[in-house]
């Protein structure tokens, strides 16, 4: 009777110990990690949330827009580049920054979010403008526009004020559209390998514009990321199917940007 009593105390204690293991270890929710190969080895490409993206590359680590507190990024390396696409709080989320290790960063940003950034991290920032370029940890980073049309001094994003980028890694050129339209300047990009592009109304563009953005510039392969708008999710389904319909070579990789969404 006593060594049944010892061994149902153990066990129970075991699993509790277990019980609480598992609630202090438990893996982020996260879509998985895609990896595309590059002439310097594997980019990782790790969806977080929203319009937010980690790249790990030649063994750096690119933050991209980061959002969503912490927790979002349990797990990963700290942060040796940053880029921050415009001032909106889905781009720049100072709370999140603070949570993070980003003191050895360097922060590639536009004017407006270098201006809207805390004190503390104006020592680790590199302003770029669109049409600007920046070679940095053996990768380049150039800037490009983004923003609303028509054009207009009250649009949600104004030309010139925030940047999206295209990021050359090893050979693999990767643009990252941030909040656009389907304007001029991403229809005449040429030799993207790696697309993220956004699509969600009313702040950016809906699914048809977004395709036909994709089709004009051709990317190897394009992510449909930012697509949370107003009205709930948009419909990225309808969009792969709009691209391949017209191009079967465009691979469109649907991942889940929005994980806790129900």
């Amino acid at each position: 009777m006593k060594s049944t009593f010892l061994l149902t105390a153990t066990l129970a204690a075991f699993a509790v110990q277990t019980q609480a293991q598992t609630t202090t270890t438990a893996p982020t929710l996260r879509a998985p990690a895609d990896q595309i190969a590059t002439k310097k080895g594997p980019l990782t490409v790790q969806p977080i949330t929203h319009g937010s993206v980690v790249f790990t590359w030649n063994g750096k680590t690119i933050y991209v827009d980061p959002y969503g507190g912490a927790e979002a990024y349990a797990g990963l390396a700290a942060p040796d580049v940053i880029l921050i696409t415009d001032i909106h709080g889905d781009h720049l989320d100072p709370k999140t920054l603070a949570s993070l290790s980003v003191g050895k960063a360097l922060m590639v940003v536009p004017k407006a979010v270098a201006d809207k950034l805390p004190a503390e991290y104006q020592a680790q920032v590199r302003i770029l403008g669109n049409r600007q370029q920046l070679d940095t940890l053996g990768m380049k980073v150039s800037a490009i526009a983004m923003y609303n049309l028509p054009e207009a001094a009250d649009a949600m994003h104004t030309k010139g004020r925030g940047n999206g980028y295209v990021l050359n890694l090893g050979g693999k050129n990767v643009y990252l559209s941030g909040d656009t339209e389907d304007i001029a300047e991403m229809r005449a990009l040429k030799g993207i390998d790696v697309a993220f592009v956004c699509m969600n109304l009313p702040y950016t563009m809906d699914v048809n514009q977004a395709a036909q953005g994709v089709l004009a510039f051709k990317p190897g392969i394009v992510y449909p990321y930012h697509y949370r708008g107003q009205s709930g999710l948009s419909d990225v389904d309808a969009f792969k199917k709009s691209v391949n319909i017209a191009n079967k070579k465009i691979e469109v990789r649907l991942r889940n940007w929005y994980p806790a969404a129900k």
